[in-house]
């Protein structure tokens, strides 16, 4: 007669359950979704093949929720970034240069990219999960960034019509050439490049969004 494991209960599930997240992220990571299994993911996290089944049914749903959890992950620190810039406009390039790093901080971590191009590999194949993966690491941290934008444009700082569109603005032209310069995270990128792009794209963002009072303090030369 086959025995049927009994899913553990209070903190010994939820152990488990972070154990298997764990281990997942790094078979997804490394495997991809097709080539990846449930074996290897539950002996990388030291419980047995019915325990995955238990929390999570099947491989699917365990990468529908890697995904998820990870979105959910990278969007917190990024408000967490984006919460910290002041209102007061003392250095507004400087504080723009730096919540722009730690947000692309955030973005360049090795399983950050790693799950990225995952997300575009099974985009075809799961469109709902990649427009809730958008959804859930995008719209949050562009509404904290925008109201954080409200706030110097309220104190006279910049010159916006829609905190939206200019947070989203930001976000492209701090971050956008990363995917480039990086090639999705498969090479690394060196800090002199990585400034520059935080830089321009803040530069950039003041020349069209700051208080005409302040745009010269955005043309600041390079340092050699």
């Amino acid at each position: 007669m086959t025995t049927i494991e009994r899913a553990p209960s209070g903190r010994g599930r939820i152990d488990k359950r972070t154990a298997i997240l764990d281990a997942a992220v790094k078979v997804f990571s490394q495997e991809g979704y097709a080539q990846a299994n449930i074996d290897a993911i539950a002996s990388l996290a030291g419980v047995a093949k019915p325990t995955v089944y238990n929390h999570f049914h099947d491989k699917e749903t365990l990468f529908r929720t890697v995904m998820r959890d990870s979105a959910d992950r990278s969007t917190a620190r990024i408000i967490a970034a984006f919460a910290t810039l002041p209102d007061d406009g003392a250095d507004l390039a400087g504080e723009l240069e730096r919540v722009g790093h730690l947000m692309v901080e955030c973005q360049l971590s090795e399983e950050g990219w790693a799950l990225q191009r995952l997300l575009y590999a099974e985009a075809a194949r799961l469109p709902d999960l990649y427009d809730e993966v958008v959804a859930r690491g995008g719209i949050p941290a562009l509404n904290v960034l925008a109201g954080r934008l409200a706030g110097l444009a309220n104190r006279g700082h910049l010159e916006i019509d829609d905190p939206a569109v200019a947070a989203g603005q930001f976000m492209a032209l701090v971050a956008g050439n990363l995917p480039a310069l990086s090639a999705l995270g498969t090479r690394p990128v060196s800090p002199d490049d990585l400034a520059d792009a935080v830089r321009d794209g803040v530069r950039t963002f003041l020349r069209a969004f700051a208080a005409p009072a302040r745009r010269r303090s955005s043309r600041r030369p390079r340092e050699s």
